[in-house]
């Protein structure tokens, strides 16, 4: 199974169509967004992934109900600052990663495969424990002038980081 990650779009909506075919093109079966979408019709982009897109609130991300009852109105999921998931056998944490105690908290607890979060706006991925902690840098590009998404093939736990 292919996971697409992406994080810190900040309503970017050419870096959003960007990724989303990129996720397409390369067969991606979920996508989560580590937060910090910004405004609630910047998700009207993603409507045109060939897969399910799961996401979860970032310290820029305002209008809250605005945004859930968007993103239920398009078949996507986004409920809370915290998602805990199980694909293909693999158990994942997303959280956007204001505070890093608790990014290395998830990752030190021993419940998770997998920690996705986002916030620095720089990819990186690094073994925290018995965990892969994944950022997939910036979306937008606003920040370190890239921007990235990230695929994780959840077989084998590799991850590649993509320029869009």
């Amino acid at each position: 199974m292919l996971l697409g990650v992406i994080s810190d779009t900040h309503d970017n909506i050419d870096s959003i169509q960007r990724a989303v075919k990129l996720f397409n093109d390369r067969g991606v079966d979920v996508v989560i967004h580590c937060g910090d979408w910004c405004s609630p019709f910047t998700l009207t982009y993603f409507r045109n992934l060939n897969c399910k897109l799961l996401g979860v609130f970032g310290n820029v991300d305002g209008d809250r109900e605005h945004l859930r009852r968007r993103a239920r109105e398009l078949g996507f999921e986004i409920e809370s600052e915290f998602l805990s998931l199980v694909l293909d056998g693999r158990s994942i944490a997303v959280y956007h990663g204001v505070h890093e105690d608790l990014v290395r908290a998830l990752a030190k607890c021993g419940e998770y495969d997998l920690v996705l979060r986002g916030h620095t706006h720089r990819p990186s991925v690094e073994r925290v424990g018995s965990a892969l902690v994944v950022n997939p840098g910036e979306a937008c590009g606003y920040l370190t002038g890239r921007r990235t998404v990230a695929i994780i093939d959840l077989e084998v736990l590799r991850v590649e980081i993509c320029e869009l």
